[in-house]
């Protein structure tokens, strides 16, 4: 009896510990535990039975759905649980579709739901399989789907549907592979003459070319001792792919037009020859015959052919014939015959400013790369004007900006034709209005970006423990060693004399008075330091009362709570989802604004806004 009474508290404790959960779906480790447990006998299935049928009649949707995928699985699987439970099946209905309008589904909604269309899937699933032996569920299922008019998901209806749908698609692919076959099985003798055509006219263009690169004189022989030259595999290897590179033939204009046919006809038996051979490979292979002596003896003719095809294709791929796209070639025919014109702006000289290029020289729109080179081109001109030349050579290469259209310009604008918006102002508009030279110069300046000189970060270069030098470059100090100061190759500073101090400078009351203030710095120091101390350890103490406090708080939770496993287990500085939790209503963006909007303040803060708005409203026509 003992035994039992442990075993029936083992049945429950899974149980509960299973449906006492937020996840949506069951802990797989526990079901298992749950099969495992009431498999032994049938006392243990009966005690199940009756937890499960009570968990059912929990207010909480959460705990009737966890428990009715536990009484599906054991329902699936149990004779005796299967009759259990249809003795019980009105109830285990009501409990879990809610058809009844006394006894709807609890909350939370969404879960609800949830509820109901399982109960309906799984009573559908039940009726297909064990319909046939329990009249309950027959009755139950045409209860709910013709007198309540619930839409069932009809899954063995789908399944079956799904299944002719493959069936028909299959017998279509069949058909279809078919009339492939038959079609080639006509037209096998004309594949294979225009196999053999493409391939004798390809074969005829390379026996072309082989003839005509023998006539050229051949190279000399290598000689085995230049061979030993070398040694080197990747060096060899090099000879070895410049010496293929060699043998292959190239184009020029005495083989072009074989250099030509052999394009197209390399095209016509990559882009449909081989796809074509290919394809009818692909039909033999998927073809259901009753007779497949004629079939295999296709495939084996195609396979060959296709050997045949690729093979064909190297040789064209070695001898450098590949096929490349036309686009550059077609792009590279068009030509116009006649000198070219040149289109340099910097050499375009109007006729109202002849000389606006050597007043503006360094200042188009192609930038200079530096003065040396231009002072050269200008230096080269012996056209130019000895006193011009001597100025050009002298003046800065400027980068061209808006300011160097009125350069050396002393002559003034008209206002309303440099953009300035004066009609649209109050008062007289003067349609010959003039901007001064002097103006124009102030506001076209130059707009330079600030650019940084590039300066090199020295290198701390302090000697290490574990050696060498530290290689960090920074601006002052290194977080590490200090000062960054010039060093020598071992690290050693280069200025280390004139850093330390002379003490023959100082007088005897100088260096006392500095004794007198080291020794102080060091007091407050040690001070600083004792207090410091005390701070921390009165800092530690309180620490420990107060991890003291917490666990003692913490045990007595624990014991005070029926979930003291679970609660054990979790920080409680976290708040713990929970059933009862669910059960609330979450606090939506439209909720908060409602309680921020709609309280007492808010409503009079508006109320007194509306009341200053209709004041103003009433003064304001008065105001003229």
């Amino acid at each position: 009896m003992e035994d039992d009474g442990n075993t029936v508290a083992v049945v429950v404790g899974l149980i509960d510990k299973a449906t006492n959960s937020t996840k949506p779906d069951l802990d797989p480790r526990l079901l298992k535990s749950i099969k495992s447990v009431v498999r032994h006998s049938d006392s243990e299935l009966r005690f199940a039975v009756e937890n499960l049928m009570s968990l059912m009649k929990r207010d909480h949707s959460q705990v009737r759905f966890l428990t009715l995928t536990i009484i599906h699985e054991l329902f699936m699987r149990s004779k005796l649980f299967r009759t259990l439970v249809v003795e019980n099946l009105d109830q285990l209905l009501t409990l879990s579709v809610g058809f009844r309008r006394n006894q709807p589904l609890p909350a939370p909604p969404a879960i609800a739901s949830k509820l109901r269309t399982k109960a309906i899937e799984y009573l559908e699933k039940w009726n297909t399989t064990f319909g046939i032996h329990y009249r309950q569920l027959r009755l139950g299922y045409d209860y709910l789907k013709n007198t309540l008019r619930y839409q069932f998901p009809n899954l063995q209806a789908n399944a079956a549907r799904i299944q002719q749908e493959r069936r028909e698609r299959e017998l279509r692919t069949k058909e279809i592979l078919l009339k492939k076959y038959e079609l080639l099985k006509s037209n096998i003798s004309s594949i294979k003459d225009e196999v053999n055509s493409i391939v004798d006219e390809i074969s005829e263009c390379l026996d072309i070319l082989i003839s005509s690169k023998e006539e050229n004189v051949p190279l000399d022989p290598v000689d085995e001792e230049d061979f030993e030259d070398f040694r080197n595999v990747e060096l060899r290897t090099i000879r070895e792919n410049t010496l293929k590179e060699a043998d292959k033939v190239q184009e020029n204009s005495e083989n072009k037009v074989v250099f030509d046919a052999l394009r197209e006809l390399y095209k016509l038996l990559v882009t449909k020859h081989l796809v074509a051979v290919q394809e009818s490979i692909s039909v033999l292979i998927r073809v259901e015959l009753s007779d497949n002596r004629l079939r295999d003896s296709m495939l084996k003719e195609f396979i060959d052919i296709r050997n045949h095809l690729k093979s064909i294709k190297k040789k064209c791929e070695e001898a450098g014939c590949v096929l490349s796209t036309r686009e550059n070639d077609e792009e590279e025919d068009i030509w116009e015959e006649g000198a070219s014109e040149s289109f340099n702006t910097s050499k375009q000289a109007t006729p109202d400013k002849p000389d606006k290029q050597n007043d503006s020289a360094g200042c188009s729109n192609s930038k200079p790369t530096n003065a040396k080179a231009t002072n050269v081109k200008l230096k080269a001109n012996p056209d130019m004007d000895p006193l011009k030349s001597k100025l050009m050579v002298e003046a800065p290469v400027m980068k061209w900006g808006s300011f160097l259209d009125n350069w050396g310009s002393n002559r003034g604008y008209m206002a309303n034709q440099r953009g300035l918006e004066v009609e649209a102002h109050w008062g007289r508009v003067d349609h010959d209005a003039v901007i001064p030279a002097n103006k124009i110069a102030e506001l076209n300046v130059q707009a330079t970006v600030y650019e940084e000189e590039h300066k090199e970060i020295q290198q701390c270069r302090a000697p290490l423990k574990k050696g060498g030098l530290c290689e960090r470059r920074d601006l002052k100090v290194c977080p590490f060693h200090g000062p960054i100061v010039a060093r020598d190759d071992e690290g050693t500073p280069l200025n280390q004399e004139n850093q330390e101090p002379d003490m023959k400078n100082f007088s005897r009351e100088e260096l006392l008075n500095q004794a007198v203030k080291n020794v102080r710095e060091r007091d407050k120091e040690v001070v600083k330091k004792r207090e410091y101390d005390k701070k921390e350890l009165k800092r530690a103490k309180l620490a420990k009362i107060r991890g003291h406090n917490e666990a003692v708080l913490r045990d007595a939770a624990i014991a005070s709570t029926s979930v003291s496993s679970a609660v054990g287990n979790s920080d409680l500085g976290r708040e713990k989802d929970s059933l009862a939790k669910m059960l609330k209503k979450k606090a939506t963006a439209k909720d908060r604004l409602a309680t921020r909007l709609l309280n007492r303040k808010a409503i009079a803060r508006q109320a007194n806004l509306e009341d200053d708005h209709l004041k103003y409203r009433e003064a304001f026509p008065n105001q003229w």
